[in-house]
């Protein structure tokens, strides 16, 4: 019995300045189709929308839950850039389970990453929003990250 394994093409996306959603349904869609991707500059991300607004949507958001059980709510923005393309992918089937292995999102560019070439979604550049925003760094401070 002989096994073959395949090598799946990996995408590096450089997250800065896209938003969130639109960028976490394109990875999502990426990760269905059997590719690995590595999320960069997870921190530099955008949100869009009043910053007060959202602030105070997050820190209710937090309250929900109980805090030895979970659900548990993620401060740093690499985590939650991850849980986000988690909910973009059917989690509780087997190929959701396995896609999601697939993701890998750091903050900034690790040491042995900074060779690769970095690509960034068109259609999920902030060039094209009218309102407000602010990065994921931002929020994830305002709801109490101790990070840089």
């Amino acid at each position: 019995m002989q096994t073959t394994t395949t090598k799946t093409a990996t995408s590096y996306v450089n997250a800065e300045g896209l938003i969130v959603g639109r960028m976490s349904s394109i990875v999502a869609k990426k990760l269905l189709n059997g590719e690995r991707v590595v999320i960069l500059n997870a921190e530099k991300a955008i949100y869009s929308g009043k910053k007060k607004s959202k602030i105070a949507e997050a820190k209710e958001f937090l309250e929900v839950g109980a805090p030895m059980r979970g659900p548990f709510h993620y401060r740093r923005p690499d985590r939650m850039v991850k849980k986000t393309v988690r909910g973009m992918l059917p989690f509780k089937q087997p190929k959701g389970k396995t896609a999601y292995k697939r993701l890998k999102v750091f903050m900034g560019v690790p040491q042995e990453l900074k060779d690769q070439k970095m690509v960034s979604f068109t259609q999920a550049q902030s060039a094209e929003l009218k309102g407000p925003s602010f990065t994921l760094a931002e929020l994830a401070k305002e709801i109490g990250w101790k990070g840089e």
